[in-house]
């Protein structure tokens, strides 16, 4: 599996970056680093382009990035040693639990650890006309779903488990990208759709529809039970900024990580220290590249939940700092024996596979099955 995939070659590029350290304000950094993030123009690679402009400034470090549209793409230079970090989405948690295109044979469980990770958030959005007020009105109501689109899919069928639904209880509406079904519920063909609260659609159906959020009520503690049990990587958190959003008119929607500065768990301990506290250090110098940077602050993206438990060495800045809590060393200890557990089962899966013959294009479904009655 990928997850053992540390090459030699891997071993040479970080004794390489072990011996070519630059030293500055007790902080050591490799002078040359690559990382992998989203595609340009993206708010990872906007984020990325900053923060790595701040550490070529401060201590002399040189950054290269890569850029990706997909997780694959983001991921397999960060396993395969031809990258040390990767500004990550929702393929953090997918990884993990072995999920869509990690569960092929070639991949399994991942075994992956998180530096830092901005809060965002992300929600189910409905047409002013169509008369649903909460998740629970959504029973028998037409969904937007985007083909091949594991995160999208992921975020609505998690806010349908806050209200005790799946995705059998509604109507799948399917487009076959992001984009189109954007337009298909500013058109009306559609009546809720997965969105974060910037979307620019949703500028289009605030002036014709109108737009209202499927708040989530912080106090509803059953439906963010349920969440919690769907998917750990969801917490709850107040958007007050956002189309039909704003201070005095709020929507409690999923609270998430993205991007995710990520690592290898194997990868030094104290590799990850210096960089979490050299990120830390130059925060003034990127904070302002957009309205959300400020959400880098180790105060708020060093803290749980993520899609993938916190690195070792974050762990210890994050205490030295006080920003690490029991709740979060809670949280971070759950999802490492979790992952462990998807790895054990993952194990059991295969060699069971290999014993009934199971070829290679009837594993997606015998994994799915095995995961469903051996894992929670």
């Amino acid at each position: 599996m990928l997850r053992r995939a540390f090459t030699t070659g891997a071993a040479a590029l970080a004794a390489f970056m072990t011996t070519t350290a630059v030293m500055a304000q007790d902080v050591s950094l490799p002078r040359t680093q690559v990382w992998t993030s989203y595609d340009v123009g993206t708010a990872g690679y906007v984020e990325a382009s900053a923060m790595a402009d701040a550490l070529d400034k401060k201590f002399g470090t040189t950054v290269r990035i890569i850029p990706s549209g997909t997780s694959i793409g983001r991921l397999l230079p960060l396993q395969a040693g031809r990258a040390s970090y990767g500004f990550m989405g929702n393929e953090n948690y997918f990884a993990g639990e072995a999920m869509f295109e990690f569960g092929a044979r070639e991949w399994g469980p991942q075994d992956l650890r998180v530096v830092l990770g901005r809060p965002s958030q992300v929600g189910l959005v409905t047409g002013k006309d169509t008369g649903i007020a909460s998740p629970a009105d959504l029973a028998g109501k037409k969904v937007g779903y985007v083909l091949a689109n594991a995160s999208t899919t992921l975020n609505t069928e998690t806010v349908l488990a806050f209200a005790g639904l799946t995705a059998a209880d509604v109507e799948k509406v399917e487009y076959p990208s992001y984009g189109a079904m954007a337009k298909a519920f500013v058109a009306g063909e559609i009546d809720v759709a997965p969105a974060v609260p910037t979307s620019s659609f949703l500028r289009e159906a605030e002036g014709g529809r109108g737009v209202q959020w499927l708040s989530m009520p912080k106090e509803d503690t059953e439906g963010w039970g349920r969440v919690a049990a769907h998917a750990s990587l969801f917490s709850h958190s107040e958007a007050t900024v956002g189309v039909s959003i704003s201070d005095d008119n709020p929507a409690d929607l999923l609270g998430y990580r993205y991007p995710q500065l990520t690592v290898p768990a194997s990868t030094s301990a104290d590799e990850v220290y210096n960089m979490i506290k050299a990120l830390d250090e130059t925060f003034d110098m990127y904070k302002d590249a957009s309205v959300v940077m400020p959400n880098w602050s180790t105060s708020i993206a060093g803290t749980t939940p993520a899609g993938a438990p916190f690195h070792d060495g974050a762990v210890r800045y994050l205490k030295e700092i006080g920003v690490w809590t029991d709740k979060d060393q809670q949280w971070n200890d759950a999802r490492i024996a979790h992952i462990e557990e998807v790895k054990a089962a993952w194990e059991a899966a295969t060699a069971q596979a290999d014993s009934e013959g199971v070829k290679g294009a009837d594993w997606p479904a015998y994994w799915e099955a095995w995961r469903a009655e051996h894992l929670n």
